[in-house]
């Protein structure tokens, strides 16, 4: 067992750290450890648990229920509210999608409309459940257009989206705008404030001046908003709030066309684990309100040190000013954020680039927790030197063969073998021994590299890179 526990500790070196505040990416860091204790052990507790059948672990229902409630609270709901644990915020995405669409069996062929921002879940939805995405454009602040979104609802639409706020920019769409066109039409809203619901409805309670979104919006009808983010919870807790039950209660799968019991699954899975339900749980009940206002607060002050303090830096500005925790930097062409987000990372800070959209370029994203607060002036510190040093470096750039190469590909038909060139073309790999087929890929230290390669393709052309290199990267390890 101890050399299990060491083996683990020596694997988990390799990975962006979960506590300290220095990944700005993926990782919410309260920096409360008694809590983070708390709910390992809630965790490790429940461990075995499973929240199919509430009947077999009627404390998994009252915990659900209960975070619900919190919830609730939160966000202005009427009575009639109710909602569900679910494993993360792409599930209660594509929850509220798919109940959207059974809500409306006479539609031969929905819709859903959602702006160019939206997260990329809805797609995936629109994918697994047969709903058209029709996309609408955003203004130069990245924020919805509420005409353009008005004329693109139709009698096929069954839902309309909105972000609180969108991930790449952090910014609030107009929900009240929207919600009133989407009324209008007879259309449900759901609103994603997976990554700032929490925090949003605290930096309200501080007196935080706010574009509303919440269920006291007329014309809201569903919102999700993850636990594992800004509630600071571990991994696999989101809630899914529905304005009535007659809006649930689509998103439930249930069936007695077999021999066994009747199945009734309240999420897309059948068996739940208990565990991120009850450490989602022992945070909500350690931390209370006042814990969470504290976190916001010092959460919220981390990013506005953090937006003077970039406005400081040559080289870099921000790309809009944030309504919550999500910052997005750009360079001045000196350097490029690829590079950037490399020498971040040897400075011992997780930053995540974002590719050129519709003719606007690489963005360096920066998500905030409130335990980056006693490390801002390191971060702005890490950024000037890491700004210099890719400055010093040059912008990386793709070879002029590469990009020809490029041009050749076809998404559609390109073979494994076009793939395997590509790389080894790119320096990303070696030929193998015999074929010359590169079987498995090394996970590189920098990705500068592969960053800029992915910016020049296309976006059907680098859907199908990225599928393919992260195919490699999983490759067997056999005994």
């Amino acid at each position: 067992m101890l050399g299990t526990r060491s083996h683990l500790r020596e694997l988990q070196e390799l990975d962006t750290a979960l506590r300290g505040g220095r990944s700005l990416a993926y990782v919410y860091d309260s920096g409360r450890a008694d809590v983070q204790v708390a709910a390992a052990e809630a965790v490790a507790a429940y461990a075995g648990s499973n929240g199919l059948d509430p009947s077999a672990f009627p404390s998994l229902l009252r915990m659900e229920n209960e975070l619900v409630g919190f919830g609730c609270d939160l966000l202005d709901a009427p009575r009639s509210v109710v909602g569900t644990v679910t494993s993360g915020g792409t599930e209660s995405i594509m929850l509220a999608v798919q109940a959207a669409r059974d809500a409306r069996p006479d539609v031969a062929r929905p819709r859903m409309v959602l702006p160019e921002t939206a997260h990329p879940s809805f797609l995936k939805a629109a994918r697994y459940f047969g709903v058209e995405p029709v996309f609408t454009p955003v203004d130069r602040q990245f924020r919805a257009e509420v005409g353009a979104m008005a004329a693109a609802m139709d009698a096929h639409t069954v839902l309309a989206v909105a972000s609180a706020p969108s991930y790449a920019h952090g910014v609030i769409d107009p929900v009240a705008w929207i919600a009133a066109a989407a009324s209008a039409k007879r259309v449900p809203l759901h609103v994603d404030a997976c990554i700032g619901g929490w925090i949003l409805a605290y930096a309200d309670q501080l007196g935080l001046v706010r574009p509303a979104w919440t269920f006291a919006v007329a014309g809201v009808s569903s919102i999700s908003m993850d636990l594992h983010k800004y509630g600071y919870t571990p991994k696999g807790a989101s809630l899914l709030l529905f304005r009535d039950a007659a809006g649930r209660r689509p998103s439930y799968f249930t069936t007695a066309q077999w021999p066994g019991y009747t199945m009734v699954n309240t999420t897309m899975s059948s068996t739940r684990p208990g565990g991120p339900v009850a450490g989602a749980w022992a945070t909500v009940q350690a931390l209370g309100d006042d814990g969470y206002r504290q976190l916001a607060r010092e959460c919220l002050d981390a990013v506005d040190r953090l937006a003077r303090g970039i406005a400081e830096v040559p080289g870099l500005e921000l790309v809009v000013a944030p309504d919550a925790t999500l910052l997005a930097l750009r360079t001045d062409g000196s350097c490029d954020v690829f590079t950037l987000a490399d020498e971040m990372g040897e400075r011992g800070w997780y930053v995540q680039p974002q590719m050129a959209w519709h003719g606007h370029p690489p963005t360096l994203h920066l998500t905030v927790s409130a335990a980056t607060l006693p490390h801002v002036d390191d971060c702005l510190a890490a950024l000037r030197s890491s700004v210099a040093a890719a400055r010093a470096a040059g912008p990386a750039r793709v070879d002029q063969g590469i990009l020809a190469l490029l041009d050749r590909l076809d998404p559609d038909t390109m073979s494994d073998r076009d793939f395997d060139g590509l790389l080894v073309a790119a320096g990303l790999a070696g030929p193998g021994p015999d074929s010359g087929a590169v079987e498995a890929v090394p996970l590189p230290q920098r990705m500068a590299s592969i960053s800029v390669l992915l910016d020049a393709a296309p976006p059907r052309l680098r859907e199908v890179l990225t599928a393919r290199y992260v195919e490699r990267l999983y490759h067997p390890v056999r005994r």
